[in-house]
């Protein structure tokens, strides 16, 4: 039996990684255990968005403002490590019904403190001078961000381990040790673990995960690509996208979207997103949805016609079918916990989800309301629970 820890964080990207940051910070023993290296999943392929631009009322546009608080605040002395950028982000209308939605967006947005400023055609091309003919109007919000993600999964990490926290690589879970009906640790190839808590931080494979300890958590991978340019001189300044990106992200349809989302990068590459599908984890190269990427930016950014794009890459997205993501204790399975189903929003939701997660593991009241994100929301799965009894237990 290894040592016995306070927490034990399954999965070592971003969530998982800012989980075990704060959670040391907060002054608990904390063992990190991944089945490969730090963001060696959906972190290391995504493009880093923090975004307030794409959130509708409600719970995660909370979290988004109060996560937004903690990377200016709690992470702002780390900024530089994960090339933290205040780039604002900037949504472009082209038809007169998607202008009317923006408006609608903007106008409960800002009702709620978001800050949000109506462009005009000609503010919108002051903003952005490369930007269509055919644009109509836009939405600038200033406090949409970026980073690298795979270097801030590896950085806090590192913090973590700095200040007392365990790394293991390479260390899949096979299933879980228990008190009674208490989860008290997991199995691996590498022994077992025990600890007074334990996180499911798997992303994609947190349903897996959790079915191992007998509760349902229904989240699925949505995959995604994104297309990158050869380097080029300053021609995007923000996070642009269209105004039908709003509607994918909310989208719970299994076949393949795609909206442009279109921004530049300090090496001077653009990278152009964005698509979603749910086809399992079939990581075949889909020429149709690189097709359909390259086609809407070129609508979003006519320039794009005559750049190369260098390469692709694309993983997989951890999609719950009600759009909030499942964070907190589980009532089902005492001491197992969960930080999932972020989507395409856990890069921006990590410092806030790890910060909140890390009050609670703490025994503290958390800053916000973890409720509408609770992993008894879905209740149980008799199929589930039936199918995984054995393996759980064998």
């Amino acid at each position: 039996m290894n040592p016995s820890s306070d927490v034990l964080v399954i999965g070592a990207g971003v969530i998982g990684a800012a989980t075990a940051y704060f959670a040391t910070q907060q002054g608990l023993s904390v063992t990190v255990v991944d089945k490969g290296l730090p963001a060696s999943g959906t972190s290391s392929a995504c493009e880093g968005n923090i975004l307030v631009s794409d959130k509708e009322l409600g719970p995660e546009l909370e979290l988004t403002r109060y996560s937004l608080g903690v990377w200016h605040g709690d992470l702002a002395e780390h900024k530089r490590l994960w090339e933290f950028e205040s780039k604002g982000g900037i949504i472009v209308a082209s038809r007169d019904s998607s202008l009317a939605s923006l408006n609608r967006v903007m106008a409960a947005q800002a009702s709620y403190g978001v800050s949000v400023e109506e462009l005009d055609p000609d503010a919108l091309r002051s903003a952005e001078p490369h930007i269509t003919p055919e644009a109509l109007g836009g939405a600038s919000y200033p406090e949409d961000c970026q980073v690298q993600p795979m270097l801030v999964a590896a950085h806090l990490v590192r913090l973590a381990t700095e200040a007392g926290a365990r790394f293991i690589a390479d260390t899949p879970v096979s299933g879980f040790l228990r008190s009674g009906d208490r989860i008290v640790g997991v199995r691996t190839p590498r022994g077992e673990f025990s600890a007074g808590a334990v996180v499911n931080c798997t992303g994609t494979w947190a349903g897996e995960l959790a079915a191992l300890a007998r509760v349902n958590v229904p989240v699925l991978p949505r995959r995604g690509f994104v297309l990158v340019t050869e380097p080029l001189p300053p021609m995007v300044h923000h996070k642009v996208y269209a105004a039908e990106y709003i509607d994918n992200v909310g989208s719970s349809d299994a076949g393949l979207q795609a909206s442009p989302v279109v921004e530049g990068t300090p090496s001077g590459t653009i990278l152009i997103g964005s698509t979603r599908e749910r086809v399992g984890f079939d990581r075949t190269v889909s020429t149709a949805a690189l097709k359909l990427l390259a086609g809407n930016a070129v609508t979003l950014f006519p320039f794009l016609e005559h750049i190369k794009a260098i390469r692709h890459y694309h993983g997989f997205r951890p999609y719950c079918p009600d759009h909030l993501p499942v964070i907190g204790h589980d009532e089902r399975a005492p001491g197992l916990w969960h930080a999932a189903g972020h989507e395409g929003a856990g890069i921006g939701l990590s410092a806030g989800t790890g910060k909140l997660l890390a009050q609670a593991l703490s025994g503290q009241t958390p800053d916000m309301d973890l409720s509408p994100f609770a992993p008894a929301r879905f209740g149980e799965n008799p199929d589930t629970t039936a199918h995984t009894r054995q393996e759980a237990t064998a």
